[in-house]
């Protein structure tokens, strides 16, 4: 990123991808690197960074105030807004990333779903898998890093942590606001939570 600040290399890139078909909102404020490859039917919304070794399939949306470096966007994916695509991620086709989401590492598989405000990161994801919001795949315990493995048609509730090492196999369920330690089997229910207590007539002291 050392020529980022070169507006004339930078009014370049933008010329040559414009030229190849990607669609700028605001070209001005989108800024590339000299090895970003971009497809077909792009469009890039305003006050995006994509940083450098960065490959973008077909058909791809990317929204406003995204950065991304060192990953591969297959055809069909959405990323943004406020989306961060960090080193050695791949999405799949077809997946969505939404606002206030980071992903580090991963791959995401076809038709997967990270909506919003979640971090996924040391992660392989399969398919169709959706994750709620405020989840956080919790990869570091200080020493080392460990992997979560997320099977096909996952369906992860929001507010939940998932220590690593862990697999949730195929089609389990995660209830909201769990945190889970051990692997989950396929197509179970895994819950963490408290019972809620209720005090009648309570009043302040």
């Amino acid at each position: 990123m050392k020529d980022l600040n070169s507006k004339k290399i930078q009014n370049k890139l933008r010329n040559k991808f414009i030229k190849s078909g990607v669609r700028m909102i605001g070209p001005e404020t989108v800024f590339f690197s000299n090895d970003t490859k971009i497809g077909k039917k792009v469009i890039i919304e305003p006050y995006v960074v994509i940083g450098l070794k960065v490959k973008i399939g077909d058909n791809v949306i990317i929204k406003s105030f995204s950065h991304l470096e060192s990953c591969k966007i297959e055809n069909k994916v959405e990323v943004g807004p406020y989306a961060r695509i960090r080193p050695d991620t791949i999405l799949k086709e077809g997946s969505k990333i939404g606002n206030f989401v980071e992903i580090k590492k991963s791959i995401i598989g076809k038709k997967s779903k990270i909506s919003h405000l979640s971090y996924v990161g040391d992660s392989d994801v399969g398919k169709s898998v959706n994750i709620g919001a405020g989840t956080i795949t919790c990869n570091y315990d200080g020493v080392k890093k460990s992997k979560t493995k997320i099977k096909d048609k996952v369906f992860i509730g929001s507010n939940t942590s998932l220590i690593a090492p862990l697999t949730l196999h195929k089609e389990s369920v995660v209830g909201a606001g769990s945190v889970i330690t051990k692997n989950v089997r396929k197509k179970s229910l895994a819950l963490t939570r408290s019972l809620q207590t209720e005090i009648k007539n309570y009043k302040k002291k």
